[in-house]
């Protein structure tokens, strides 16, 4: 049976979509624990875990934006949609860990009841649930190199971490007893920082594409070796690579015997183009420049 190939945003949009659905489960699971078990750092990560539902239909949207094919407008296509969506996804994690702390520390000073023993078996389920899934988007992430879905996948985290967060505070508070309610709200306050931590090293990778940053050396060096594969190839003078949503175009220039006629060099140039097209580097266009190869 052949083996079908699902072309990267396909994955990423069925990634997103599991995650979405099961991040609303868990907001009505923990709004409802926090309220009825007095932890605000549980009604915190549902806030957060909210925020991901926001965040994750916005890379959604980003993502079907990213698959539409290039139009006279837009002649390299839509893949900038991609990064964008990434770096609105980071911006979303720091509202979100600005959110929860303001609130936390309010309440922090406030006296309220003693959280629930409940709420640790609930806290529990969540911090399995979303690790879990932390590291399945943050794998697929990898797999088609989409910092939009990496992005995704440390909200993820953030989630499971708010949820350690109020588990560490929730059990301060019950050890410890009277005077201690406030211990999951100081837990949701840290927590909120570490949010804001993980928010800003995201968001550096989205502004590099943005910004047609170089991808990574192994990229181009990969490149660069495929192209000098080609007999004809005297010498790969400059490789230069820049990343469009899930696809890379390249733009190189190689040296040929000067000896050679426009037809033949063109020929050798389609030649190269070919090869970098049919590899599985993802490269949707080659640009090649022809120079006179002179010995030094």
């Amino acid at each position: 049976m052949a083996v079908i190939d699902v072309h990267p945003s396909v994955k990423a949009i069925r990634t997103t979509q599991i995650g979405i659905g099961i991040s609303i489960v868990l907001v009505f699971l923990k709004a409802i624990t926090g309220h009825l078990g007095h932890s605000y750092a549980l009604i915190a990560d549902a806030t957060e875990t909210g925020a991901d539902v926001f965040s994750s239909t916005l890379l959604w949207i980003g993502l079907k934006i990213a698959m539409k094919p290039a139009d006279p407008k837009h002649p390299y296509g839509h893949g900038k949609a991609e990064p964008i969506a990434s770096i609105v996804i980071s911006f979303c994690l720091m509202g979100a860990s600005v959110w929860i702390g303001w609130h936390a520390l309010e309440l922090a000073t406030t006296p309220h009841a003693m959280p629930k023993r409940f709420t640790l078996y609930v806290l529990l389920v969540v911090m399995i649930i979303k690790e879990s899934m932390f590291r399945y988007v943050l794998k697929v992430g990898k797999q088609i190199d989409s910092n939009a879905v990496k992005a995704d996948a440390y909200h993820h985290r953030s989630d499971a971490i708010t949820s350690v967060a109020a588990f560490i505070g929730i059990v301060i508070a019950l050890v410890a007893g009277k005077g201690y309610e406030g211990a999951d709200d100081w837990a949701a306050l840290l927590a909120s920082g570490l949010i804001f931590y993980n928010a800003i090293q995201l968001l550096r990778p989205g502004l590099e594409e943005i910004m047609d940053a170089a991808p990574s050396a192994e990229i181009v060096d990969k490149i660069r070796t495929l192209a000098a594969e080609v007999s004809d190839v005297k010498l790969i003078e400059k490789c230069y690579v820049r990343k469009m949503g899930f696809d890379y175009f390249v733009d190189l220039h190689i040296q040929l015997d000067p000896e050679l006629t426009v037809a033949e060099g063109h020929r050798i140039a389609h030649v190269v183009k070919d090869k970098l097209l049919a590899s599985k580097l993802s490269i949707k266009d080659v640009l090649i420049h022809i120079e006179p190869f002179e010995l030094h």
